[in-house]
Parts: structure tokens; C-alpha cells; sequence
């Protein structure tokens, strides 16, 4: 599908892209009008460094003993896209103070969480946080991980926010999703997909009245029968155009004023709860799936909630039976899946060893989130050389991993997934939870690890080729495996140095993949050129 086009406001700093406005895909939010072998520790494309790439690395180096220097480079360095993220714990904590206050909603002062007006016993207003900082900091720290101490369960406390604030968010999904956006495209990110979970209440009814079981096929027959899937397709849709309304209006798209989120290409991945009844499940997944295949703002389905709790453990090879019955239903539909988001001590011994292994070789999943199991897995070697060729990236958030898990450094397979050729990308998972954004994330790989700017490079470029837009993109064969080659419609362009050839800019326009890969391109080019790029405007 050949999404609609539009016009970028004209870009400025490193960013002077003008020539390339014309060759983007819109973003759906944006104005609608206008057998592998190892690749090494390194894991980058098997050629020289360009003088550019020196360039940069040189500056790399120069900066990372200097702090505030360091945070800069990152924050101008093109990063791709974040592929791992919920929205509702993406956006910053006094944003959500904010919206909760203008609603008139209290908190709970016991266990400050977010309830409806009115405020009686044992609440207080939201709008008190505006002139109580005392009251501000302490919502803070409840409903994120700030200041929360090293040697506290983060596991629990991290999760327990989410039910603090979720209502907040929820309620105005659109507007919490333009500060999310504005965030990602101020640190040069080019696309964002976020997991949301589309039409919960209605699903919740449908799945109570089409009764007990585990045979995926049955649930299916039973969803389908009287039209319950469809109709619930179209609430879940109906429910996307409220957000994208809000969204618009908040962002100021199609205005002169309009942000920076308007030019930022979002997709949507519906998040299926994985503590719930059977049925409950499969009716989010095939909510998901269907929505997938038939509205382009919806791409991929996940499970979420905690992968340690004992219903998510209990459940887990049904949940795996049901997604694979699906993807055979829904061929079009993409999945990507939290598997192996454990560490010894969580859980039984005995589920240490498969999670992963199940996600990929029943599920077939196209992305893993986490993996930080890995090496507890019966058959990891096998998991990862079937990862390496299918080309099965792993999505790694490592400060959620370190908050909640704490595995980080060494402990985490990082490393022994690149080793073995497995794509890897960067994420942020909950950041505004976390309080970190995906230039922290790139920061601490290259801190922790020691990697280069040509690593870091491909790291971003990973992240664009293994996300769910659709079309061709620019890279031929696998990148993981044999570096990072331009397809031949445009292996001879230079993106950032002029107008590309008539096939190449066809491939532009007929593929959302290959025009985010173009810009992303054009912005390493200028990054890398730019020898004051660590300067301030």
C-alpha cells in the first residue's frame, strides 16, 4: 500500500533537507490534505569506514569524558526509530500530572493513584501538584522510577505504576501521544512504533460472552460467528480516529504552527494482556490481527504485563499455540513478542528455558522484546542461529532491563547476540517511566560496550530495516549477516547530496520503509559532515 504524501515543513540545521520533502510518505498522523554466519563482536557492515564515519568517531572520542558534550552528540545523532515502546509509559510524569489536573482528577493519598472527581476523604486534587512541589515530587516517584533506590525491588515498583496513571493516559491518548512524538523527533528519531491496546472495554464483553476454551480454532469460529470480530474491529478503529483527532488538534497539524510531531511517521502495535482468561486473550489477539490487516495505522500485535507472573507462566505455550493458529489466519498481520524478560530467581527454574524458543519457533515471531534469558534456554545456540536466519531481531530497552530485571553490563546477552548475527535495536520500552529517552539508550551502548560510531550507525539502521512499515527498503540482503548494501534502484544515490534518479525516487514513493531509510540516510550524511555538530544552535 503506497501510503498518502506530504509535505514536510522546511528543515533546518543538520537536518536542510529541503530536496527531500517531496519523496517522504506521510505519516498516518501526519496532515492527510497535504543459515547466517557470526558477525562478529563489532556486528557492523563488512566494509572501510567512510571519511565521513571517521570523522564522526573522531568526535566521538573526543567527547566521552566530557558529559554535557557526550549527551549532545547523542541527542543530534540519527537514531531511527524506537520499536519497543508503550505509550502509556512513554510520556513524561509531569505531563501526566498536568492532564490529570486539567481533568479535575484527585489522588488517592494512600497509594497515589489517579482517581475521577470528585476529591473526598483521602484524596487530594491533581491541580494541589501545581503549587505543592513536595506533593508534585512524591506523584513523581510514585508513578515512576525517579529517585527510587538501588537496592529496591524496581521489578514491583516499576509495574505497579502503570495502574497509578493508565486511566490518565488513556483518557487522552491522542495528546499524550503528540508530547511522545515532539519528544522522539527533538532527539532525531524518524519513526515510532507504539503499542496501545485498542478497544480493552469492548473486547473485555466480547470475550465474556463467547465462553471458555483453549482450541484456537474453536475461540476463532466463535469470534467471527455474528460478526462480534468485525463489529469489534470497528470499534477499535472508530476509537483510533478519536486519538488521531486529538492528536492533530494538540499537535497543530496542517497549521503554520504545526510540531514537530506532525512530521513523525507512527504505527500502532496492539497490546494483548496476557494475564487474563483464555478467551480474553484470543480476543485481543485476533483483535489485533485483524486490525492489522485492515487498518494501516495498526501493524503488529504483542503480549504484555509481567512474563514472570504465574498466569503468564501457566499460560504461556497456549498463548504461543493461539498466536501461531492466527498467523496462519492473518498472514498480513505482523508479531513481535516480550519473551525471555526474565532473570533466576523470578520464576520456575523450568521456564527459564523455552520462553524464547517457543516465541520463535511456534509463534514464529518477527521481533523479540528483551531476550535477556537467553542463556538460560535449553537450546539457546539453536534459538539464535534460527533468530540469525530469519532475520529475527531482538528489541533491547537497557534501562528498563537494568530497573526491573537488574541485568546490565556484562550479564546482558547484548553482546552474544551480535555474536551470532542476530539483528539487534535499541528501544526505550516505558522511557517516561524510566525517565530516559533513546539517546540514553544509544549513550549507555556506547559507554557499557565501547562501540563505535560505525556500530552505533548500524544499530539505527537496524532499527529502520526491521520495523513494520511496509514497502521495499534501501538495503539488500541482510544487513546482519553481510553489512548494509543499497537495493539497486538507488545503490548509486547519495542521499543528502542532491535529488536522487528517477528509480530510485520511485522506490521512494511507492515504499514508507525506504523513504524513512532515505531520510535517515541524508541525516548521517550531514551529521558526519557537520564539524560543529556538538555545538548549540
Amino acid at each position: 500500500m503506497t501510503l498518502p504524501r506530504f509535505r514536510l515543513p522546511r528543515p533546518h540545521g543538520l537536518l536542510a533537507l529541503a530536496c527531500l520533502c517531496s519523496l517522504v510518505s506521510a505519516p498516518l498522523w501526519a496532515d492527510r490534505a497535504a543459515s547466517a554466519r557470526p558477525a562478529g563482536e563489532a556486528g557492523t557492515s563488512f566494509r572501510a569506514p567512510t571519511p565521513g564515519e571517521r570523522s564522526a568517531d573522531a568526535r566521538l572520542e573526543a567527547v566521552r569524558h566530557d558529559p554535557r558534550s557526550l549527551r549532545r552528540f547523542f541527542e543530534r545523532l540519527p537514531k531511527g526509530g524506537d520499536l519497543h515502546h508503550h505509550l502509556a509509559g512513554a510520556v513524561a510524569t509531569e505531563y501526566l500530572i498536568e492532564l490529570a489536573a486539567g481533568d479535575g482528577s484527585c489522588v488517592d493519598t494512600a497509594t497515589m493513584t489517579a482517581v475521577p472527581p470528585p476529591c473526598g476523604p483521602g484524596t487530594r486534587p491533581a491541580s494541589d501538584a501545581r503549587r505543592d512541589r513536595a506533593f508534585h515530587d512524591t506523584i513523581v516517584r510514585a508513578w515512576s522510577m525517579q529517585d527510587f533506590p538501588p537496592d529496591g525491588n524496581g521489578h514491583d515498583h516499576f509495574f505497579a505504576t502503570f495502574g497509578k496513571f493508565q486511566a490518565v493516559a488513556e483518557r487522552h491518548r491522542g495528546k499524550v501521544l503528540a508530547h511522545v512524538a515532539d519528544r522522539a523527533a527533538a532527539q532525531n528519531q524518524f519513526y515510532l512504533e507504539t503499542m496501545v491496546t485498542p478497544a480493552a472495554e469492548a473486547a473485555d464483553r466480547v470475550a465474556a460472552g463467547i465462553g471458555p476454551g483453549s482450541d484456537p480454532a474453536r475461540l476463532h469460529d466463535r469470534l467471527v460467528s455474528g460478526g462480534r470480530l468485525d463489529r469489534l474491529v470497528d470499534s477499535a478503529r472508530k476509537e483510533a480516529d478519536a486519538a488521531e483527532r486529538e492528536f492533530r488538534a494538540a499537535a497543530r497539524c496542517g497549521t503554520p504552527a504545526a510540531r514537530p510531531a506532525c512530521g513523525l511517521p507512527v504505527r500502532f502495535i496492539s497490546q494483548v494482556y496476557r494475564l487474563g482468561s483464555a478467551q480474553r486473550v484470543f480476543t485481543q489477539m485476533a483483535l489485533g490481527m485483524r486490525l492489522a490487516e485492515r487498518d494501516p495505522r495498526f501493524v503488529a500485535v504483542n503480549l504484555v504485563q509481567p512474563e514472570d507472573a504465574r498466569a503468564a507462566t501457566a499460560g504461556y505455550r497456549l498463548h504461543m499455540r493461539m498466536l501461531a493458529h492466527l498467523r496462519g489466519v492473518y498472514p498480513r498481520a505482523h508479531l513481535t513478542l516480550h519473551a525471555g524478560e526474565l532473570r533466576p530467581g523470578l520464576v520456575d527454574p523450568r521456564d527459564l528455558t523455552f520462553h524464547i524458543g517457543e516465541a520463535v519457533g511456534v509463534a514464529r515471531a518477527e521481533r523479540i522484546g528483551h531476550g535477556v534469558a537467553l542463556l538460560h534456554e535449553d537450546d539457546w545456540r539453536g534459538t539464535v542461529r534460527a533468530m540469525a536466519a530469519r532475520e529475527v531481531a531482538v528489541e533491547v530497552p537497557f534501562t528498563s532491563n537494568a530497573q526491573i530485571l537488574g541485568v546490565q553490563g556484562r550479564d546482558h546477552p547484548f553482546g552474544t547476540y551480535r555474536r551470532h548475527g542476530v539483528p539487534v535495536v535499541l528501544a526505550t520500552d516505558d522511557p517516561g517511566v524510566s525517565r530516559i529517552d533513546l539517546s540514553h539508550e544509544y549513550q549507555y551502548a556506547a559507554e557499557t560496550y565501547g562501540l563505535s560510531y560505525r556500530e552505533l550507525k548500524d544499530l539505527a539502521r537496524a532499527s529502520l530495516e526491521y520495523a513494520f512499515l511496509p514497502g521495499a527498503g534501501l538495503w539488500r540482503g541482510n544487513p546482519t549477516r553481510d553489512g548494509y548494501r543499497p537495493a539497486a534502484p538507488c545503490s548509486g544515490a547519495r542521499p543528502g547530496t542532491g535529488t536522487p534518479a528517477p528509480a530510485c525516487r520511485a522506490l521512494l514513493r511507492s515504499s514508507a520503509k525506504a523513504a524513512v531509510q532515505w531520510r535517515q540516510e541524508a541525516a548521517f550524511h550531514a551529521f558526519e559532515r557537520t564539524p560543529d555538530a556538538l555545538r548549540r544552535p
